[in-house]
């Protein structure tokens, strides 16, 4: 993993089909965890959704990392219960929900949860114990 170790606080769990890390909330946040979630999901096999995943994850942390202070938590699952379906999940200490809306054309920024939304199978926001997970769902190739 090379260069991933120094910015990773470390790896919670990697059993099988769930793979969790925290980040430090660093702008090298957003690289790292594009590149874990790439490098798990080819190790399931799941390659085929290394790409849009590490995307959308990528959009997920730069609002926590705009929003939000303390580490943040990137999670993937892949569970008997979920059937073909690759949950991703992004928590951070931010109680509030994230807000869709629409940037104007010339805006630069604005548009992540919108390409979440048109991205995903399913998405949406869950409290948790201090902050928020915001979630999202992919079909898994059969």
């Amino acid at each position: 993993m090379g260069s991933l170790a120094w910015e990773v606080i470390g790896v919670i769990d990697t059993e099988g089909d769930c793979a969790e890390w925290t980040f430090p909330a660093h702008p090298g946040a957003v690289r790292t965890a594009r590149r874990a979630v790439r490098d798990q999901l080819r190790d399931w096999g799941l390659d085929s959704l290394a790409d849009l995943s590490a995307l959308l994850v990528s959009e997920l942390v730069t609002n926590s990392l705009r929003h939000a202070t303390g580490p943040i938590g990137v999670r993937l699952v892949r569970s008997a219960d979920l059937g073909t379906i690759l949950r991703v999940e992004v928590s951070d200490s931010l109680p509030d929900p994230p807000r869709e809306r629409v940037a104007r054309p010339d805006e630069e920024s604005g548009r992540g949860l919108q390409l979440v939304a048109n991205s995903s199978r399913r998405w949406g926001t869950r409290p948790a114990d201090s902050g928020k997970t915001v979630w999202f769902e992919l079909a898994v190739p059969t």
